[in-house]
């Protein structure tokens, strides 16, 4: 059943869970994750990262997401990740994206306003919700979606970076955003060292936008720690990072003890084993 991310959030909102969005390059991926979503009866965000066309372009993977989220049995909402720029946000929601964000935190503020507010009129005339960032999310490196010059200055004095509570509130009244993606210690990718997450921070965030947060570089948290940011205002979590090195781990196992091994066995491993770890993941997601 496709549903604009608005729709999944109020809900999520409303039961105090988060709704896991998960980055999907590969068909193995996607149909791990929707089977993962059907058995356990749980809503889900099938995404496109701007940054995978790389592996596969949207004009290719975004129809499939589409089809899988309308013939499935749970709400679906296809969203792009990452968008740079309106045009790809519009070939988005051409192919039928129910969300999309739009990323211009590394403008200046005024300019990352002047951008998103753009979007969102041009998104909400066509019924489709808009995520934007404020902050600094920046990647360890390892498996990351984003890597910017300055990481690791950023790393170092990372409070600097992070999302104000204040900033936040005049952001959202000035873009009418349906989520806003807040830094406040996590990163993109495989975590090098363990994150110093500011649960304050985040709960006077979620106060001060009365919007749904979401949380990028959402893989590699404690249960507890997810937890505490679903109990904070998280209601949206981006996690890819794991599941696809979950995915690659089982294949390089298969491939070591196959003598005669074929592509399409890794793809049925690697399928189900990002299957089994979406379904940890959805499950903690729950906040049960």
């Amino acid at each position: 059943m496709l549903v604009t991310l608005k729709e999944l959030l109020i809900e999520a909102d409303k039961g105090n869970y988060a709704v896991g969005a998960f980055n999907c390059p590969t068909l193995e991926s996607v149909r791990g994750v929707v089977e993962a979503a059907e058995e356990l009866r749980a809503p889900i965000i099938l995404a496109h990262a701007e940054v995978h066309n790389a592996i596969i372009p949207l004009e290719i993977m975004g129809p499939i997401l589409v089809e899988f989220a309308q013939k499935a049995s749970v709400p679906i909402a296809v969203h792009l990740d990452h968008g740079t720029n309106l045009e790809t946000v519009k070939q988005a929601i051409d192919i039928g994206f129910t969300s999309v964000m739009i990323d211009a935190s590394h403008k200046s503020y005024e300019e990352n306003i002047q951008i998103v507010k753009e979007v969102v009129e041009y998104a909400h005339k066509q019924n489709v919700s808009v995520e934007a960032e404020l902050g600094v999310m920046t990647s360890s490196g390892l498996g990351g979606e984003e890597t910017y010059e300055g990481d690791s200055h950023v790393l170092e004095d990372a409070a600097n970076y992070y999302t104000d509570p204040a900033i936040a509130k005049d952001f959202v009244e000035k873009t009418n955003i349906d989520a806003l993606a807040a830094s406040f210690g996590t990163v993109h990718g495989i975590y090098l060292t363990k994150p110093n997450l500011d649960f304050d921070r985040l709960e006077r965030i979620y106060e001060n936008i009365q919007r749904p947060v979401v949380m990028h570089g959402g893989s590699g948290l404690s249960e507890e720690e997810y937890k505490t940011v679903i109990n904070r205002g998280v209601r949206k979590i981006n996690y890819y990072s794991y599941a696809a090195k979950a995915g690659a781990y089982a294949a390089k196992a298969f491939l070591e003890k196959e003598e005669n091994p074929f592509y399409h066995d890794l793809t049925v491993v690697a399928k189900e084993t990002i299957k089994q770890d979406i379904k940890k993941a959805i499950s903690i997601f729950a906040n049960k």
